[in-house]
């Protein structure tokens, strides 16, 4: 077996240590979010009567009911959360708004072929959309459509992105850039090549996007409970109303949206369609000119290499670097629990793999880090669906890119719960469901070996294995 870039160029442990000494076990995202943005909102405690109740107030329940009212200014909408908005995924991902709806090209054209050109289109114009949005309703999201940089940082990931190039010829929006051209835009020694998609990726920031989407769908109308934890979801068979039952109210509603993320479902149909698994972070303190001018990344493109176990980064508006990935780590039993999220091992591993990439920012400190879990679906990216006699609509399964594809997830739910023919209905993606991860003890066992044979591969040249080979062949690969 071959080592990697980060193990050939691994920084001294008095760097790392030096880097991790004062970092603070928190989410930064939501420690940078001004006062005014998160008001503390009264839980449920009386029987309310609505048109639409969204359980979960994420990017997925908050988009649902934004585009319900602007579909329909007098539907009365209600938001129940469990905890705060945007406290888990939603106010602690990298802020990478991506146009894919597919978890990627690769992964799209493997599993709807026939489809892919409508999938992309329908992405694009997705993010046209949000921008649109942010725009029009003035939502104060540090929103940048920089694009998304790929670097390749081995030898062998340079002919992915030959085959990139070439599937990609006459595009205006992606540019292939050579080393000396690749180190010109962001100076890392280890880039080899890369491939900037200008239009594919804008930069957010999540705290904020989840706070000033629920600002706007209060200021239209939609009332937001937090602290209310949903216990049941009933339907009345004589008027086919749905029961959201919380910890001291309920909602009684014509239709339920179910936007929880990975959080288990309250649906039984629904308990074996995700694992949680979980991802981490670090933030840096803010860089100086001097260390901005040592990395150059002019262009502020949000960035995600070639790997399996990839990393992705981003600068953010006050100087900062964000980086993550790399592990994603599942624990036996589908359990979603904070003790999961802290790991200085993990943390440490990303620090060397932060000056492995940046060896001239040794010195620098991380302010902040943290973890969170993410929706993994077999297909990598988020099913649909409805329940209850299509009085109830469902999303999950985002597997890490949800920023962008939960608001297409909001109209495709809409669309069905108002029983409507439009071209996102029709989509093979949203009438088929895929395959549910095993039961314990099956689903560690095989998450695991999976996880292990996708760093043999990232360690042998990018080869798969005979799992890899086969999961591939069963449309059940997966990726960190």
């Amino acid at each position: 077996m071959g080592t990697t870039v980060y193990e050939r160029r691994m920084p001294s442990a008095s760097v790392i240590g030096h880097s991790l000494a004062e970092t603070r076990f928190a989410v930064f995202w939501t420690h940078d979010l001004p006062a005014e943005l998160r008001p503390d909102r009264a839980p449920l405690r009386s029987a309310v009567r609505t048109d639409l109740v969204i359980v979960g107030a994420g990017y997925t329940g908050l988009w649902t009911a934004l585009l319900a009212k602007l579909r329909d200014p007098e539907r009365r909408v209600v938001i129940v959360e469990a905890q705060r908005v945007g406290w888990a995924a939603s106010g602690r991902n990298g802020g990478f708004c991506e146009a894919s709806i597919t978890h990627g090209h690769e992964n799209g054209v493997a599993r709807w072929p026939k489809e892919i050109d409508t999938l992309e289109r329908l992405g694009r114009q997705n993010l046209d959309e949000i921008e649109a949005t942010v725009a029009g309703l003035d939502l104060d999201v540090q929103f940048e459509r920089t694009g998304q940089l790929a670097p390749a940082v081995e030898p062998h990931q340079l002919a992915w992105l030959d085959e990139w190039r070439r599937e990609a010829a006459g595009d205006p929006d992606v540019v292939y850039l050579d080393e000396a051209s690749v180190r010109a835009a962001v100076n890392s020694p280890t880039y080899l090549a890369g491939i900037w998609e200008t239009r594919e990726c804008a930069l957010v920031h999540p705290a904020r996007l989840a706070a000033e989407l629920a600002r706007v769908c209060e200021e239209r109308g939609v009332e937001i409970f937090e602290r209310s934890h949903v216990r049941a979801l009933t339907t009345d068979a004589a008027s086919g109303g749905v029961t959201v039952e919380t910890d001291c109210g309920r909602v009684e509603a014509d239709h339920a949206v179910l936007a929880t993320n990975v959080f288990p479902s309250l649906l039984r149909r629904n308990r074996l369609m995700t694992v949680p698994v979980y991802d981490y972070v670090l933030m840096t303190e803010p860089l100086t000119a001097e260390q901005w001018d040592a990395i150059g990344w002019a262009g502020r493109q949000g960035i995600g290499d070639m790997a399996n176990q990839f990393h992705y980064y981003r600068p953010t508006q006050d100087g900062r670097i964000l980086f993550g990935g790399y592990d994603a780590i599942y624990h036996y039993g589908r359990r979603v629990d904070p003790r999961y999220e802290n790991r200085p091992d993990v943390w440490a591993k990303l620090a060397s793999h932060f000056f492995t990439t940046f060896p001239q920012l040794e010195g620098l400190r991380f302010s902040h880090q943290w973890a969170g879990a993410i929706d993994t679906s077999t297909q990598f990216t988020a099913f649909f669906g409805t329940a209850r006699r299509g009085r109830v609509a469902y999303a999950a399964g985002f597997t890490g890119l949800g920023v962008g594809s939960t608001r297409f997830a909001g109209n495709v739910m809409l669309d069905l719960l108002d029983g409507a023919d439009t071209e996102r209905t029709h989509l093979e993606m949203v009438r088929k469901r895929p395959l549910p991860f095993p039961p314990e003890p099956a689903a560690a066992i095989g998450i695991n070996l999976t996880r292990r044979s996708l760093d043999r591969a990232d360690h042998n040249e990018g080869r798969r294995n005979l799992l890899l080979k086969t999961l591939d062949a069963l449309g059940l690969g997966f990726d960190s």
